[in-house]
Parts: structure tokens; C-alpha cells; sequence
């Protein structure tokens, strides 16, 4: 079997098909977490907190200078990873949630009904007539 031929059948299985999908979605899921939390949830909050602009918000640990860049520790930008980590978690659990909770439906199915007496005669006629010799 040639290598592309190999490569063809690995990159053609369900499994990695699905995994790329899953990337994929999951990567603009990120950008549209970003966008809330950027656009929607933090500008409320920093008015809240008299116009404060979360983006900006910084700890000066040495000031800019002109022999030197400076040396801030970016809090706001932090604070706002945080945020958007917690919404996706949030939201990766209510999936699972519900996957596990569809799952246990599934698992849950009733059992097939017990046979009925008479098919329960016809399967030991059955077994009785495969037992004769000569059959």
C-alpha cells in the first residue's frame, strides 16, 4: 500500500473528519466568546466602575522611558481571558450536560417484552426438533 494511499484512508476516517470539524467550530466559538465578553459584558462593567476601560487598565512595574520601553503588567487584558475562559467552560459543561442526559434517555430504552407462552412452546419445539438425530 503506497504512503499516499495510507494517508487518504487516515485523513478520510470518521474520527479525524469529526475532530477537524470540531477545531474548527470550536475556534470561531472562541471568536464569537471574545466579541461578548470584549464588546457586550466588559464595556458595562468598566462603566460601572466609573469608565474604566479593562483594555487599558495596567500595573506600572517601571515607567517608560526613552532609554527603555517599560515594564506593565496588562491585569485588564488578563481579567478579560478569565471572563471568556469561564463563558466557554460554562458552556462546554451545558453540552456534556445535555449529551449525558440524552445518553442516559438512550441507555434508559425499555427492555424488548418478555416472549409471549406461545412463542415460548415454538422455540422449544424448535430446539427439540434441531435435537433429533437425523436432522
Amino acid at each position: 500500500m503506497s504512503l499516499v494511499q495510507e494517508f487518504k484512508e487516515f485523513a478520510m476516517r470518521g474520527n479525524v473528519v469529526d475532530m477537524a470539524v470540531g477545531v474548527i467550530i470550536g475556534g470561531a466559538f472562541g471568536k464569537i466568546i471574545s466579541s461578548l465578553v470584549d464588546n457586550v459584558m466588559m464595556p458595562p462593567i468598566g462603566y460601572l466602575m466609573g469608565g474604566v476601560d479593562f483594555k487599558d487598565r495596567v500595573l506600572t512595574l517601571l515607567p517608560k522611558t526613552d532609554a527603555s520601553a517599560g515594564v506593565t503588567l496588562q491585569w485588564g487584558l488578563f481579567a478579560n481571558t478569565i471572563i471568556q475562559f469561564l463563558i466557554v467552560a460554562f458552556c462546554l459543561f451545558m453540552v456534556i450536560k445535555a449529551m449525558n442526559t440524552l445518553m442516559q434517555k438512550k441507555a434508559a430504552a425499555p427492555a424488548p417484552p418478555a416472549p409471549t407462552t406461545s412463542e415460548k412452546l415454538l422455540t422449544e419445539i424448535r430446539d427439540l426438533l434441531k435435537a433429533q438425530p437425523g436432522r
